[in-house]
């Protein structure tokens, strides 16, 4: 694949959105920013949510709601950087929304009943205009947390967890007929399917599953899995870390290939362009955005064109 490089320079970009207008929206978690990335590559920061912005996506009113991790502690060597365990400044995960014209940052939640958030990363709308995310936890010197899958309501009426304990959940995403949730984890590198029952609520599989979702594929080898993206149709893209690229997977799990990136921390891919044709990739390592043409068009999202 021939990659074409829109930005450098980013500060451990992830989260990328494909809007109408041909720009990209994405976080830069080191920055603690929300910018807008042009087709020529001109960077505009149009909202300083502080602390972790990680995951993104576009509600039906507009807004940009964000995945807040509440930051990290950075690894920086030169112009590398890469997360390490838990800000010493962390006050919780939450989740933001942003009025992309004034950049006005918005608190919708922090926890989900008595349970607070932790590390909130990635998350989907449905087609009744909620949403799905993950909450990855945190790492400390000598522990880390257990993650959860929740949904919520977009104006902030409501939560309810979805899933739980989960190992580090991260990229998460709708099957093209909102039947199945998927659930990426990362230190393990396994893609789990869970089957929707109605906004909110899955089927749970009898143990030995942990937390009520089916297998779908489990890496072998020292990799780990990031964001995802969905292709129309249905497989799976994971951005992939360490053994860096996009590893697409069927819905069975039976198909599985790996497009390699130049980047160790290959985290997020989302689709644009005419025809969704366009993958758009975070290669986070080396603060890069790029483009490539993919084989498949992608799986249109659930936000205003």
């Amino acid at each position: 694949m021939a990659l074409r490089t829109i930005a450098v320079g980013l500060q451990f970009p992830e989260g990328p959105v494909a809007l109408a207008d041909g720009s990209v929206l994405l976080v830069e978690i080191y920055a603690g920013t929300v910018t807008r990335v042009m087709p020529d590559g001109t960077k505009t920061v149009v909202a300083r949510p502080g602390g972790g912005p990680n995951g993104a996506a576009i509600g039906a009113d507009g807004k940009c709601y964000i995945c807040n991790n509440g930051g990290f502690e950075w690894h920086v060597e030169g112009a590398h950087r890469r997360p390490i365990m838990q800000a010493k400044d962390y006050a919780g995960g939450r989740i933001e929304r942003i009025d992309l014209a004034t950049g006005a940052v918005e608190c919708l939640y922090r926890g989900a009943g008595e349970v607070p958030l932790k590390g909130p990363n990635d998350l989907v709308f449905d087609r009744q205009g909620g949403f799905y995310f993950t909450d990855l936890g945190k790492v400390r010197a000598r522990e880390m947390d257990r993650g959860a899958v929740y949904y919520a309501k977009a104006d902030g009426s409501a939560i309810v967890e979805v899933a739980f304990p989960m190992v580090t959940p991260n990229g998460i995403g709708l099957a093209p007929d909102e039947k199945t949730l998927y659930v990426a984890e990362t230190e393990p590198a396994r893609l789990w399917g869970f089957d929707i029952l109605a906004p909110g609520i899955v089927k749970k599989d009898p143990w030995p599953s942990p937390h009520g979702g089916r297998l779908v594929a489990g890496m072998g080898g020292y990799q780990r899995f990031d964001s995802l993206a969905l292709d129309a149709r249905g497989h799976v893209c994971v951005a992939t870390l360490i053994n860096g690229g996009i590893t697409v997977i069927s819905p069975d799990g039976r198909q599985v290939e790996h497009h390699p990136m130049p980047d160790p921390m290959t985290t997020n891919i989302c689709f644009g362009g005419p025809g969704l044709r366009t993958a758009f990739i975070t290669l986070s390592w080396t603060g890069r955005l790029v483009a490539v043409d993919w084989p498949v068009p992608g799986l249109q999202l659930n936000q205003p064109l």
